[in-house]
C-alpha cells in the first residue's frame, strides 16, 4: 500500500509511473479530508467509551449467578456473531422514516408528532450509526471482560469482606485494577476494529449526504472507485494506519502498559 500511495495507477489497475509524494499532496488538499478525520476520531472514541462502560455492566451481569445465565450468554453473543451487514440493514430497515419501527414506536408513545428521516439528517445519522457500531461491538468486549472477572481469585474478595470493605470500595479498589489487562486487551481491539469500520456507515448512510457521515475508511474507498484516484486513496490506507498506530501507542501510553508487563 505504501509502494501503491507513490505511483500513479488508472482505474483499470495499471501503473503509469511514479508520482512521488504528489498523491499525498492531493489527499491533504481535499476539503474534506480534515472533517473526515476529526470525525473519525469522534466516532472512534464515542463508540469505545461507551462500549466499554457498558461492557464493564454486561460482564458483571453475566458473572452472576442466576436462573438462565447460560441462555442469557448465549443471547448476549448473537449480534456479534451476526453478519455485520445484515446487522446495519436491519438497523436502516427499523429506521426509515415511512414504514420503520423506531418512528412507529415513538408515534404511539407520544415521543414524536411526525416521523423523522433519522438518517437523512448528519447528526442524527451519526449518533445511530454509532449505536449500532456499540451494539455489535458489546458482544466480544463484554465476554473479554467476563474472562477477567473469572480470573481473580475469589480469595482476594474474601480478604476484602474479611476486612469490612463494601460493595463500593471493593469494585473500584479490587474489581477494576484487577480488571486492566482485559480492559487494556478489549479496547485495543476496538479502538482498530471500530476504526476500520466500513460496513455499518457503508449499508446506513454509503457516507452520505456528501461526505458528511464519511470516516477514513468509506472516504478512501470513495477516493479510489467514485473519484477513480487509486494512488491517492492509497495514500489515505497510510495515513489511515499511521492514525491507529498513533491512537493504540497514546491509550498505551495512558495506560501504563509496562507497569503491567512488570
Amino acid at each position: 500500500m505504501v509502494r501503491t500511495s507513490l505511483l500513479k495507477i488508472s482505474s483499470s489497475g495499471v501503473t503509469l509511473g511514479n508520482r512521488g509524494s504528489a498523491n499525498y499532496t492531493d489527499l491533504f488538499d481535499e476539503d474534506a479530508l480534515v472533517p473526515v478525520v476529526l470525525r473519525t476520531l469522534l466516532w472512534v472514541a464515542g463508540i469505545v467509551v461507551v462500549t466499554m462502560v457498558l461492557s464493564l455492566a454486561i460482564g458483571q451481569l453475566l458473572n452472576a449467578r442466576f436462573p438462565g445465565r447460560r441462555v442469557v450468554r448465549w443471547a448476549v453473543i448473537v449480534p456479534w456473531a451476526a453478519s455485520v451487514l445484515m446487522t446495519a440493514l436491519i438497523w436502516k430497515w427499523m429506521l426509515d422514516n415511512y414504514s420503520g419501527i423506531v418512528n412507529r414506536v415513538l408515534l404511539d408513545l407520544h415521543v414524536i408528532d411526525k416521523p423523522v428521516n433519522w438518517l437523512g439528517h448528519p447528526h442524527q445519522a451519526m449518533i445511530w450509526m454509532m449505536w449500532v457500531a456499540v451494539f455489535v461491538s458489546l458482544p466480544f468486549t463484554s465476554f473479554v471482560i467476563l474472562a477477567g472477572l473469572q480470573s481473580i481469585p475469589g480469595d482476594v474478595y474474601e480478604a476484602a469482606r474479611v476486612d469490612g470493605a463494601g460493595a463500593f470500595r471493593t469494585y473500584f479498589g479490587i474489581t477494576l485494577p484487577l480488571l486492566r489487562p482485559a480492559v487494556l486487551i478489549a479496547s485495543i481491539i476496538n479502538v482498530i476494529n471500530v476504526f476500520n469500520s466500513f460496513p455499518i456507515i457503508w449499508a446506513m448512510t454509503a457516507g452520505g449526504p456528501g461526505h458528511a457521515t464519511d470516516t477514513t475508511t468509506t472516504f478512501m474507498y470513495k477516493l479510489a472507485f467514485y473519484d477513480q484516484h487509486v494512488g491517492e486513496s492509497a495514500a489515505m490506507a497510510v495515513v489511515n494506519f499511521v492514525l491507529i498506530l498513533v491512537m493504540v501507542l497514546v491509550y498505551l501510553r495512558a495506560t501504563r502498559w509496562r507497569e503491567e508487563v512488570r
